[in-house]
């Protein structure tokens, strides 16, 4: 009888993304995010078959929580409150507001822990050490995807799971093709 070889099981991997985290540290060194081109990459790379993102809620954001879904994230809402300071009456008042979602993401993280094999952490924030440290003394923990190289220095012990999203730009930066349509070469002018 010959003997059977075990296939090699595919592991389960889940990401946890802080989406307030990722979206500002991306922006801050000048690029937006292409959501869809992060989920296929998380997908392909790691083979991610659930894709937590929080947020922090605000109904005027309803259809993007919508289209965020569509692409295949399982979006978890965290209430926000306003930390605004200053003077509401003020024309130049601008409302800060905060969705916490630090622990939403860490208690999602232990109770989905049965179900997934590895998890990749989706945040530069020295916030998720304990977590961090927790997954890979279990052997859980796959990556931690920091938006840029300003990620917390309590996350040093981990390097060898860090991967900076800045070093993909050019695969995970949104591209305005309407924006290139309609001028195809603005550099070009008219000389008539």
């Amino acid at each position: 009888m010959l003997a059977r070889r075990k296939a090699k099981k595919t592991p389960n991997v889940y990401a946890f993304i802080d989406s307030q985290n990722l979206n500002l540290g991306v922006q801050k060194v000048g690029w937006k995010m292409d959501w869809r081109a992060f989920r296929a990459y998380l997908q392909e790379q790691f083979n991610v078959t659930k894709a937590f993102m929080f947020i922090g809620y605000m109904q005027e954001n309803e259809a993007l929580y919508e289209h965020m879904h569509e692409l295949g994230y399982l979006i978890a809402l965290k209430p926000t409150v306003d930390v605004s300071s200053g003077d509401k009456e003020d024309e130049d008042y601008k409302p800060v507001v905060k969705g916490n979602i630090d622990a939403d993401l860490v208690l999602y993280a232990m109770k989905e822990l049965p179900n997934y094999d590895k998890a990749i952490i989706v945040s530069g924030d020295g916030d998720f050490v304990s977590l961090i440290e927790y997954l890979s003394n279990q052997n859980k923990l796959l990556h931690v995807l920091t938006p840029n190289w300003q990620y917390s220095s309590l996350l040093k012990p981990w390097e060898r799971y860090i991967i900076r999203i800045d070093q993909l730009r050019q695969q995970l930066a949104y591209k305005d093709h309407r924006r290139r349509h309609n001028n195809p070469n603005p550099q070009k002018q008219s000389t008539s």
